[in-house]
This record gives structure tokens, sequence and C-alpha cells, in this order.
């Protein structure tokens, strides 16, 4: 089966250079930066931030628990799902916990786990609840649309188990998969950073924005959302190239 790969909603610079100019011209009309700072402003802080050591450090804490918790959860979504398929019973048992996670705001979620777990390792663990429901809900519905007859006949030809893993499974459920994770990885970096600011652990992006704020410091605030959104869109395109990379192996060895 052909998987296709191809990004339907590519970025345009165009388009980039476009909000820029917008967000400069309306910056320029109010004329007070405490309110809304220009691009200009925000590049020229971010370069000042950058050349410290304690940015790094933040950027470097925040991406080892927030990628943690996001890794987790794949590996345990997919795990899951998994066992999932094959027995009714533990679908059953993991359906009210998918569904609280996904219904519970992510407000109430850091407070709730505060109660439990230190700061430090918040977002970890918010960064695992807000995944864990996506990666397993679409590796089960991939593994449930699954080619029956294709299984069938697979099992009368007496296919190798390593082979049917391969060629049928993984290659059918991979665009499930795929999917997921492009909607994870945004969940995991929106929930993490916002459970940072409430928890505000040391040396994170949480605390630089949460001081950001407190101190009215707009360019920093507005530096180190920029860090954020930069972060979790290399990140993101990073891990679903490497998906697609997997994918055209499949392609190329079935």
């Amino acid at each position: 089966m052909k998987i296709s790969t191809t990004p339907r909603n590519k970025i345009r610079l165009w388009a980039v250079l476009v909000w820029l100019l917008i967000w400069q011209a309306v910056s320029m009309c109010i004329g007070q930066e405490i309110l809304l700072v220009s691009p200009v402003t925000v590049v020229s802080t971010l370069f000042e931030l950058a050349v410290t050591g304690e940015f790094w450090l933040s950027i470097a804490s925040s991406m080892l628990r927030i990628v943690g918790g996001f890794m987790l959860a794949v590996v345990l979504g997919v795990a899951l799902a998994g066992l999932s398929a094959a027995s009714v019973r533990l679908r059953e048992l993991l359906l009210p916990f998918v569904v609280t996670i996904k219904s519970i705001p992510v407000a109430s979620f850091v407070i709730l786990v505060l109660i439990w777990v230190s700061s430090r390792n918040l977002s970890v663990l918010i960064s695992f609840l807000m995944v864990f429901p996506v990666i397993y809900t679409n590796v089960l519905d991939g593994i449930s649309q699954m080619d029956g007859q294709l299984l069938e006949m697979a099992q009368v030809f007496d296919i190798p188990f390593g082979r049917r893993l391969r060629s049928i499974y993984v290659s059918q459920v991979l665009p499930y998969f795929r999917a997921g994770c492009s909607l994870a990885l945004g969940l995991c970096w929106k929930a993490g950073v916002a459970a940072e600011v409430i928890g505000i652990p040391q040396d994170s992006i949480g605390e630089n924005l949460y001081n950001a704020k407190i101190y009215l410091d707009t360019p920093r605030l507005f530096a180190w959302t920029l860090v954020i959104i930069c972060i979790s869109v290399l990140f993101e395109k990073g891990f679903l190239k490497a998906v697609d990379c997997l994918v055209r192996r499949l392609e190329r060895m079935g």
C-alpha cells in the first residue's frame, strides 16, 4: 500500500513575511511596547538572551522533560493500543481513562497533579497525559481499519510473523500513527510549557515566561514565546521526517 507523506499544509515564506509586516505596523500604531512589542525588538531581545548560559540551560531542561513525556506516551500508547486490539476487556478498561483525560482542561490537570508530584517533574506527566490518548486512539483506529482479507491471506499462505508485522500491520497503521503524532506534538509543547508556568520549576522556559509576565517585560515574554514556537516546529518536523523515512523504507522492503 502506497502511503503519501507529502506535506499538504506547508508554511510559505511570503505568508510569514506578510504577518510580520502586519505585526510591525500594528506595533508602530500602538506605540507602546509594553502592550505590543515589535518583531524587530523581539529578535534583538532573543539575541541578547542567546548569549547567556541560563537561556540554553532553560531550553535543555524543558526539552528533556517535555520530550521525555512525549516519548513515554508514544511507547505506551502504541503498546497498549496493540494489546487493546487483541483484548476487548483491556480496551473496555482503558476507555474511561482515555475519555477522562481527553475531557479535563489542562489547567485543572496541572493543579491536580501538583498535589502528587513536584513541580520539576510536572511537565513530564502533563505532556504524557496529553499525548497518550491521541496516540492510543489513533493507533487503535488504524489497527481496527486494517484489511481483514489481507490478514486472512497472510495466514493462509503462512507468511512469517516478522514479515507480516512489517509489511501488513506496521505499513497500514503508520499513517494513523503519523497523524496522531502530528497532533500530539503541538499539544505536548503547549501543555508542557503551561504546566511549567503554573508549577514554576527552576531553570525552565515556564519560569522565564512567568518572570517576564511578573515584571511586565514584554520583549522577553515575546522572545520566549518565539523560542517555544521554533523548538516545537523543529522537533515536530524532525520527528515526522523520521517517521516518513521509516515509511519509505518499509515501502521499498515490502
